[in-house]
Formats: structure tokens, sequence, C-alpha cells
């Protein structure tokens, strides 16, 4: 299992049906709602970081600040907020002359900024029962003290998650920290940069995974218990946790890679 790499600036993600979308015209973007336990909020950026912090009630806000750069005009950009089976995203749509660009969920739609640096800065405050989707290509992905799933992904910024639940972060050029409350993910939970260490720390009991790691400049290290299988060297790991199962696969070019014990 790969890391689904952006081509230029297309943003695609999974997802479900649609309704029609609603856009802000102002300078600054406001929403709030309230989603069904086990839903998500999805935020999709172009330029610009995004962070999550914990909600204080049950309501999902989003607020989005936009700020001019040295191309194009903020005005020109403009933030829809689509409702949809799997919940709610919410997105930063340049002008595009050539393409279409158009806010949808999962892997649908198109997202590119061209002639247009505006940053859109967005905050999202999540409640403990929603899961947490944030993605952008140029900035930060910033999402602490969660208890629900966590995707996170960018190409040029750093990944910090920290949540009760499970996460899922990739980026290229950027490191990744993040911390886990559950190790019973399905199948095979992926961290993937290029140049960026990446830290991963389980504060599960008694988790069980079979382990994948990875770099070539960098180290591996890991404050678990861990059964080697087959060589071990210091740029490749492959091992057991515990009595192993799930996978846990970690990869970078140009960093270090740590399994800590939160």
């Amino acid at each position: 299992m790969r890391f689904a790499r952006y081509v230029g600036a297309v943003m695609m993600l999974a997802g479900a049906a649609l309704v029609a979308p609603n856009v802000a015209s102002a300078q600054d973007f406001s929403w709030n709602g309230t989603l069904s336990a086990g839903q998500a909020i999805e935020i999709k950026g172009i330029n610009g970081e995004i962070v999550a912090v914990p909600a204080s009630g049950n309501q999902v806000r989003v607020t989005a600040v936009k700020s001019g750069g040295r191309r194009g005009n903020a005005d020109d950009v403009r933030i829809e907020t689509v409702r949809h089976d799997g919940g709610v995203t919410i997105c930063a749509v340049y002008p595009d002359r050539r393409e279409r660009n158009e806010c949808r969920p999962g892997s649908g739609g198109r997202l590119g900024a061209r002639d247009n640096d505006t940053k859109v800065a967005f905050r999202v405050e999540v409640p403990s029962s929603i899961d947490f989707i944030g993605k952008t290509v140029n900035g930060n992905v910033r999402a602490n003290g969660l208890a629900g799933r966590v995707a996170a992904e960018t190409v040029n910024g750093n990944v910090e998650v920290q949540t009760r639940g499970i996460a899922r972060a990739n980026t290229v050029n950027g490191s990744i920290k993040v911390g886990i409350g559950r190790a019973d993910w399905a199948g095979e939970l992926e961290f993937e940069t290029v140049n960026g260490s990446i830290e991963v720390a389980i504060s599960a009991d008694n988790p069980n995974m079979d382990v994948e790691a990875s770099t070539v400049n960098g180290s591996i290290s890991t404050d678990w218990p861990l059964t080697i299988q087959g060589r071990w060297g210091p740029k490749r790991l492959n091992g057991t946790i515990g009595s192993g199962g799930r996978t846990l696969s970690l990869s970078t070019v140009n960093g270090s890679i740590t399994i800590a014990r939160q």
C-alpha cells in the first residue's frame, strides 16, 4: 500500500453521495453544525495550514482566514461546504481558467491553484464522537487532543497528530509526529514521508502488530520490545510487537524513525 501522491496541485480524496455546495463569498469563513457519531469533518486546502482542536460541545465549528499572496486575488478564492452521507467536506476552491475546480468529498472533485497563492488557514473544533480528515498541499496539518479517527495529509509541511483513536498521516517534505491511543486498526497503518523524520507513539496496552520500517539517511529505534524477523539493519527493520497481526508501516528517505511508548 503506497501513499497516493498528488499530481500538480490536484487533490483527490475518497467519498460519498453529494448535495449542492454552499458558497461563502466573505473574506473570512465560519461554519458550525452537528454531525452524527462516526461521521467526519473533512477539510481540503491548497495553501495554508489546517489546525484541529477538541470542541467544547457537540457541534463542529470551522473557521477559515484568507491572506493574500504575491499572485492572484484573495477574494477570488471561495470556501465551499458540501454535506454528504459521510459528514461534511469544506474546501478552499481557487479560480482556474483552464480546468473546473470543484469541492467533493473523498476522492471526488478537483482542487488546484494556478496563478493564485492566497493562503487559507483553517481551524476546526472537533467533538469527541466525530472523525477528522485534513488535507492540504502547502502547509502544516496539526490535530491535537482529539478522540476519534484522524487522517492527515500534506505535501510541503509537517504533520502532527494526537488522538485517543487511530491516525493515518503522510507528507512528502516534512516530518510526521503522531500519538495514537488504539492499536486495533484493520489491515495496514501507514506513515510515509520523503524528507523528514517519523515518530509514532502508541499508548494502547499490549499492542500486537507487524512492523515494517525503512529509511535511507537516518536511524530506526523502538521503545517497544520487538522480535526481529529475518535480517536486521540500521536502515531497515521487519519485526513483531506482541503476537503480530495487523501491519504498522513507516517509510522515509531522509530522516529517522521512532516507535515510541506513549
